[in-house]
């Protein structure tokens, strides 16, 4: 029984558990149940000292640290309230506002990083919500939701794309098409059409109209320039087959840079304190945490194990093999950060595939698909939802899991289930 008991599987699994049901059931202790969590970890030797550098995702930290302090200076020109203005302009109301920022919010994230496509349009959906006069809870959400379900439309929309184009040897046009077959993008954007209607019946009701008296100026077109800018590099450097690990963090970090030091040069009231405010610096320090124990988890084999499981329980016939990755990979991705969990499926996809000899597009494909819209469902599946609750604390509103599954299912249900028929339809 002693030795069942200090089993480093065991002691991560209960750790793990623990930790997640904290992060769920206590909102408010996020940080400190995730650090918790790590320490012990560190404290059992599951991970090491030496190992934390290497556990650590510093790519996907640096991409998220680069991109957010340049929305905050894209934020800072006006920018994206013009934007979000003109388009709610063409809003007859409150319903239609909600489904165009829902748009918006996806076709940003499909070129950013989906943690600044929210730090984008956040301030836009706060504003309002002010005047109108109603909760920013739903608004923000949706804008959460929808940026995380066109994160993996191309390969520079989210970390797991990233991670598919190089295992795979995909560039960016190969999102859009391959093989002479539509692509990853035409399956996202079908499940996002479909998220768009879920979200206009979920506010059926919201018949208010919106006047827009007058239209924000646009104090600052650089970091606009700049931000486009980062988006042309990341989708170049998809085309370099051998590349540093942290060449699409530190493009992020050096644009970022670049913003800084014009600022500093052209504003003489910049202040650093600022930025550092405006950071979310939260968000980074629990993902940090969350990468030691999502390592500790891998280490062990607790993933492989699901991701063997979840294999073998197809039984060789492909649609049932398809199926499992795919739902399996939802319920995974609920509860698992997606990075680590695709990270293992991927060389097994290859692995089966190769077997059964066929193309591992389908696997892959629905792999992605799974994996990515499957963090949605709850609060801590993914980045975008932690960084969406940080915000609404900060406004003084506490979400539970009961009011943020309210949207987050439908809207993943809707867009898993037609990317799942589209892939199967057009890669089987």
């Amino acid at each position: 029984m002693l030795e069942f008991l200090i089993n480093p599987k065991i002691i991560t699994l209960i750790i793990f558990i623990l930790t997640y049901l904290g992060l769920i059931f206590f909102p408010k202790k996020r940080l400190v149940f995730a650090g918790a969590g790590a320490i012990l970890i560190i404290i059992f030797g599951i991970i090491n000292f030496s190992e934390i550098f290497s556990v650590i995702d510093w790519n996907i930290l640096l991409m998220i640290f680069g991109t957010s302090g340049l929305v905050i200076l894209f934020s800072e020109s006006k920018m994206p309230a013009f934007l979000g203005e003109k388009l709610i302009e063409k809003a007859p109301n409150f319903q239609w506002a909600i489904v165009f920022l829902s748009l918006l919010s996806g076709f940003i994230s499909a070129f950013l990083e989906n943690v600044s496509t929210l730090l984008i349009l956040a301030p836009v959906a706060l504003s309002i919500a002010k005047k109108l006069k109603v909760s920013p809870v739903p608004l923000l959400i949706t804008i959460a939701i929808s940026s995380n379900l066109q994160g993996a439309a191309t390969l520079i929309g989210d970390p797991t794309s990233i991670m598919l184009g190089s295992y795979a040897n995909l560039n960016f046009l190969e999102f859009f098409f391959l093989n002479g077959k539509p692509g990853m993008f035409f399956a996202v954007e079908i499940g996002a059409l479909a998220s768009a209607l879920i979200i206009y019946f979920l506010f059926r009701k919201e018949k208010q109209p919106i006047k827009t008296d007058e239209f924000t100026k646009v104090t600052d077109f650089f970091p606009t320039i700049l931000i486009l800018l980062m988006i042309l590099s990341l989708i170049c450097v998809s085309f370099i087959k051998e590349k540093p690990s942290l060449t699409n963090g530190l493009i992020c970090l050096i644009f970022f840079v670049i913003g800084i030091i014009r600022d500093l040069i052209v504003k003489k009231d910049f202040s650093f304190n600022k930025i550092l405010k405006n950071l979310n610096c939260e968000t980074l320090a629990l993902l940090f945490f969350i990468f030691i124990i999502i390592g500790a988890v891998v280490k062990v084999g607790i993933v492989s194990d699901i991701a063997s499981i979840l294999v073998s329980l197809g039984k060789g016939k492909i649609f049932l093999l398809y199926s499992i990755i795919v739902w399996g990979s939802v319920l995974a991705s609920a509860f698992i950060d997606n990075i680590p969990y695709v990270a293992t499926m991927l060389p097994v996809i290859s692995s089966l595939t190769a077997k059964l000899g066929i193309s591992p597009y389908l696997f892959y494909f629905g792999l992605l698909s799974g994996a990515t819209l499957g963090g949605n469902i709850t609060p801590i599946g993914a980045s975008t939802n932690i960084t969406a609750l940080n915000i609404l604390k900060k406004e003084g509103y506490t979400v539970s899991f009961k009011e943020f599954a309210k949207y987050s299912v439908p809207l993943t249900l809707a867009a898993v289930t037609s990317g799942y028929l589209f892939i199967w339809f057009v890669w089987s």
